[in-house]
């Protein structure tokens, strides 16, 4: 299973040179709905997104989840409220376009980061497509999500590391 889940990722990324949505992908193998309540708990609260790295990223320009490039997430703060799985994302980086807007986010019992950004106006269970990222470094104060890149025909790492805010 675990086999059959990774070739379908690696196959979905090779089509695309960014964040690539899979949580609607008619092709990709279902997902598994359980959650892992103490990863959400552990989450759950107020972060900033204090990095991205990935390898070439002096040469690479990545845009995150169709937003906007990977650094103006530097900075930006995001909010995880576990019992309900919703929260906010908030971009204020200074040469980027500002840019807030509420998520719906879980984190399944295979260790994957569900994340939907919703549209203001729209409802939640109205958004299909989403990002799956891999939950990793998982501390008190700071975890990291880790997505796949498709570069030149190789897939690269993209970390987005989270700091707890005070």
């Amino acid at each position: 299973m675990k086999k059959i889940l990774f070739i379908c990722m690696i196959a979905t990324m090779l089509f695309a040179c960014k964040s690539a949505s899979t949580t609607a992908s008619p092709e990709a193998t279902p997902l598994s709905t359980k959650l892992d309540r103490p990863t959400q708990v552990a989450i759950k609260g107020n972060w900033v997104l204090t990095n991205v790295s990935y390898a070439g990223s002096e040469y690479i320009k990545v845009t995150s989840f169709d937003l906007a490039d990977s650094k103006c997430f530097i900075g930006s703060t995001w909010n995880f409220i576990s019992n309900n799985n919703k929260g906010t994302m908030n971009l204020t980086a200074p040469s980027c376009t500002a840019f807030t807007s509420p998520i719906v986010w879980s984190i399944n019992n295979q260790g994957l980061f569900v994340l939907k950004i919703v549209n203001p106006g729209t409802k939640s269970k109205n958004v299909r497509d989403g990002y799956l990222l891999k939950v990793a470094g998982l501390t008190d104060t700071s975890f990291q999500l880790i997505d796949n890149i498709n570069v030149g025909g190789q897939v690269k790492d993209v970390t987005y590391q989270f700091q707890r805010a005070n």
